[in-house]
């Protein structure tokens, strides 16, 4: 396993739709794993592959339940319920963040690193980053989904909202 760069806001990577997977082997296993360590690295709920300059439909999700990283190989929405609107951020946007609303629950679809479907649904925190890797997957990013940054001051005020509840 190797650490990958970070690519960041403004790299042409990040605005180009992404490549379905079609072989799953070795070379995919290795980006995987790589991914993961990327992602353990940097301490972020997930990480597309675009993000580290591969232009394939690949992204990991920290799972908030088993605490564990679920990959997703040509990953899609299938459904989606509810509303929530919280605090986001991204690592190819380090330091930065704004408030986006995203679905409550969502259920995906997609392959696992040797090729068989799957589908997984997660809540809260997990169904925000479901959504945030499959759009990186199609060259959106969340800042695309905010009016501004917020101020450190905000978040901090922010958070401190969020613990109060």
């Amino acid at each position: 396993m190797a650490l990958r760069k970070i690519v960041e806001l403004g790299e042409e990577c990040l605005t180009k739709a992404c490549r379905p997977v079609t072989e799953f082997n070795p070379r995919l296993h290795q980006l995987l794993d790589d991914m993961a360590e990327t992602l353990s690295e940097a301490n972020g709920a997930g990480l597309a592959a675009p993000q580290v300059g591969v232009l394939r439909r690949v992204c990991l999700v920290l799972d908030e339940d088993s605490e564990e990283y679920l990959e997703m190989i040509n990953p899609e929405i299938i459904s989606q319920s509810g509303e929530q609107t919280g605090l986001e951020g991204c690592l190819s946007v380090p330091g930065k963040w704004g408030l986006v609303t995203r679905p409550e629950m969502v259920r995906v679809r997609a392959q696992d690193r040797n090729g068989g479907w799957f589908e997984a649904e997660g809540e809260g925190l997990t169904a925000r980053a479901f959504c945030h890797e499959i759009e990186h997957l199609d060259g959106h990013m969340y800042t695309e989904h905010i009016d501004r940054f917020l101020t450190d001051e905000e978040v901090r005020e922010y958070l401190e909202e969020e613990e109060g509840e």
